[in-house]
C-alpha cells in the first residue's frame, strides 16, 4: 500500500474531527490550523497528521513518495456548490452592453441573457458541449476545486436540457473530482410561452422531468425565483414535483429583488438557497426556521455591479454561509475559488477564516458531500491543495489577482 507524506507545511489549514453539521454564526471565525505540520495519504484519503516534531526520519524513508511543501500552507480543496459550467460558448458582448449602461434585464428582454445561450446551445452538438465542459472542469481542478455542482438550464427545452444534463453525466463518469447534477429547466421562460409562463411550469414538469428522473440525470433541482422569472408559487409547484420524484431542491433566490425564494426554498426543504443579494429581516428569519445553506456567489455581484449578499448580517444571526464561483457565461465566467473568497474579505467583510470555511466544509455540505470532502480529517478524500511559501492564509484573500498555488492533489495525487 503506498503512502505519500507532505512535509514541512507552514500551517495545516481547516482540521475537522467533527463535520456532522455546517459551521455557522460565529464559530464560521474559527479555522483550526496546525503549526509546522505534515500530512499522510494512502489509497486517496488523509490517513494521518501532525507536527513537524512527531514525525520520524524512519517513517519519512519508508513512505514511497514525499513532497516537500517548503514552508507553504495546505487546506481542503474548496468545494464550488454552483456553477454552470456546460454551455457553447461566451457573451463578452453583453459584457459590452453592460459597460454601455444595459441592464441585466434589459439585456435578457433584448434576447441575450440566459436566452441567448440556450438559442446557441440547442445548435451545438453534444460531443462539443462536452469537450468544452471538460476543459473548463480542468481549468477549475488545477486552480484547487475539489468538488463541484453543475447545472443545466441553458436548454429550456427538453431535448436541449437532456443534452446538457447527458453531458455532466458523462464528465461524472470521467472527472477525478465529484460533481453533483442539478436540473434548472426552469431557468427562465422559453419565449414560446412568453404569454403563458405557468404552460412553461407544466412544460418542466411534465415534459421534461420524467425523463430526468428516469434515465438518472440528477441529483437536484433548481428554480430561478425571482423578479422577471418564476414565482414563489411556480417555483413551489417545481420543487413539489421534483420532490415527489427524488430530486431534492438547490434554488436561485433573490438576486435581483425581494422575490419569496429564500421562503419556498425553505419551506421546501432546499438544501441551499442561491445568490440572496437581496436578503432581509424576513428572509433571515426564513433561514432560522429551517436548515437550508445559504449560498453566496461574490463574483456575480463583481461581475454584474450589483449589491454583494448581506454576509455579515446572515453570518451574524446565527446562520452558516457557503461560498461558490457561479461559473458562468454570462454573470460570472471564471471559477477561481481564490478570487470568490477574496471578494467575500474586501466586499462582504468576511474573515479569511469565514470565507474559507464557507469555501470548504460549508460548500461540501450545500453539495451532501460532507462525509468526504471539504475539510482535513482522517479518512475524508486527500483532495488538497499547497500553496507557495507565503506569510499567512490571509494572504490567500489578500494577494487577489492571484492563486498562489503550488501543488493542486486529487485523491492523494499531484494532479
Amino acid at each position: 500500500m503506498s503512502t505519500t507524506i507532505i512535509h514541512n507545511i507552514k500551517q495545516l489549514i481547516g482540521i475537522q474531527e467533527n463535520t456532522e453539521t455546517p459551521i455557522q454564526g460565529q464559530a464560521l471565525a474559527n479555522l483550526p490550523v496546525l503549526e509546522n505540520a505534515w500530512l499522510e495519504m494512502s489509497e486517496g484519503k488523509i490517513k494521518n497528521y501532525g507536527t513537524m516534531a512527531t514525525l520520524s526520519s524512519e517513517q519519512l524513508n519508508k513512505c514511497e513518495y514525499v513532497i516537500d511543501a517548503n514552508g507553504g500552507m495546505v487546506g481542503p480543496a474548496w468545494c464550488d456548490s454552483h456553477t454552470h459550467l456546460v454551455f457553447a460558448r461566451s457573451r463578452e458582448e453583453e459584457f459590452v452592453m453592460r459597460l454601455q449602461g444595459k441592464s441585466y434585464e434589459e439585456i435578457a428582454a433584448a434576447g441575450g441573457g440566459i436566452l441567448n445561450s440556450a438559442a446557441v446551445l440547442r445548435d451545438t452538438p453534444e460531443d462539443e458541449l462536452y469537450e468544452s465542459a471538460a476543459r473548463r472542469l480542468e481549468e477549475i481542478i488545477r486552480m484547487g476545486t475539489g468538488a463541484v455542482e453543475i447545472k443545466s438550464g441553458y436548454g429550456l427545452t427538453p431535448e436541449s436540457e437532456w443534452k446538457m444534463l447527458r453531458v455532466i453525466k458523462r464528465l461524472k463518469s470521467t472527472s477525478p473530482i465529484p460533481i453533483k447534477s442539478t436540473f434548472l429547466g426552469a431557468h427562465a421562460v422559453h419565449p414560446d410561452f412568453k404569454a403563458n409562463p405557468d404552460a412553461y411550469v407544466d412544460h418542466v414538469i411534465y415534459d421534461m422531468l420524467p425523463k430526468v428522473v428516469d434515465e438518472g440525470l440528477a441529483d437536484y433541482i433548481d428554480v430561478f425565483c425571482d423578479r422577471g422569472f418564476f414565482t414563489p408559487e411556480q417555483t413551489n409547484r417545481i420543487l413539489e414535483a421534483g420532490n415527489k420524484v427524488g430530486l431534492k431542491a438547490k434554488i436561485h433566490a433573490n438576486e435581483l429583488d425581494y422575490s419569496g425564494g429564500i421562503q419556498v426554498g425553505v419551506n421546501n426543504k432546499a438544501i441551499s438557497v442561491d445568490h440572496l443579494e437581496c436578503t432581509g429581516e424576513d428572509e433571515i428569519a426564513a433561514l432560522k426556521r429551517g436548515n437550508t445553506m445559504p449560498t453566496l456567489l461574490p463574483q456575480t455581484a463583481f461581475f454584474l455591479n450589483i449589491e454583494y449578499p448581506p454576509a455579515r448580517k446572515i453570518i451574524d444571526a446565527g446562520l452558516p454561509v457557503a461560498l461558490a464561483s457561479d461559473y458562468n457565461p454570462g454573470s460570472s465566467p471564471s471559477g477561481n475559488m481564490f478570487f470568490t473568497v477574496a471578494l467575500a474579505c474586501i466586499h462582504m467583510k468576511m474573515l479569511p477564516e469565514e470565507a474559507i470555511n464557507a469555501a470548504t466544509i460549508n460548500g461540501a455540505f450545500a453539495m451532501e458531500l460532507e462525509k468526504n470532502f471539504g475539510s482535513i480529517t482522517k479518512g475524508k478524500a486527500a483532495n488538497l491543495w499547497i500553496t507557495e511559501p507565503i506569510s499567512s492564509y490571509a494572504f490567500i484573500p489578500y494577494s487577489f489577482g492571484r492563486a498562489p498555488l503550488k501543488h493542486v492533489i486529487i485523491n492523494g495525487n499531484t494532479y
